[in-house]
């Protein structure tokens, strides 16, 4: 059983809005409230979390480029990056360790336009409409797989 203990959760673009940004889709809680949720989980399951957001794909492409000598996972969220973005797919396609995709919403539920992600086709699981929960189930997750 493969052991991971540094995992990535990146965050794209409008994420830094959370809580004020559709609250009816998104929720409530803030971003911080979200790193504070994920940092004490993993703290609970013996796992180092490095939590970031970026409004800039090549910030994105950058912090999973880095992520290949430095993490065992990456939680991914690229947000509207995930619909259009080849760039954070090719850099995940050059990580070797496990890749969860989440999404706040259920994006088969949304707008046609966002019902294709690029970050799918290279996401070992993707989990969606949990909400904020959901990136609490793929830290879960992360502990569970091979």
């Amino acid at each position: 059983m493969t052991i991971r203990r540094n995992i990535l959760i990146l965050n794209g673009p409008n994420l830094n809005l959370l809580g004020t940004r559709q609250p009816e889709i998104y929720g409530s809680r803030t971003l911080e409230d979200l790193k504070e949720m994920c940092v004490s989980k993993g703290k609970a399951c013996s796992i180092n979390i490095k939590f970031e957001q970026s409004n800039s794909e090549s910030e994105l492409v950058t912090f999973i480029q880095e992520a290949i000598n430095t993490s065992d996972g990456i939680i991914i969220n690229a947000a509207a990056y995930s619909h259009t973005s080849v760039a954070i797919l090719d850099a995940l396609n050059s990580f070797n360790g496990y890749v969860i995709e989440v999404h706040i919403s259920d994006i088969t539920k949304r707008e046609e336009f966002r019902k294709f992600s690029y970050v799918s086709l290279r996401a070992d699981y993707v989990i969606m409409g949990r909400g904020l929960e959901g990136y609490i189930d793929a830290i879960e997750k992360m502990q569970q797989e091979d």
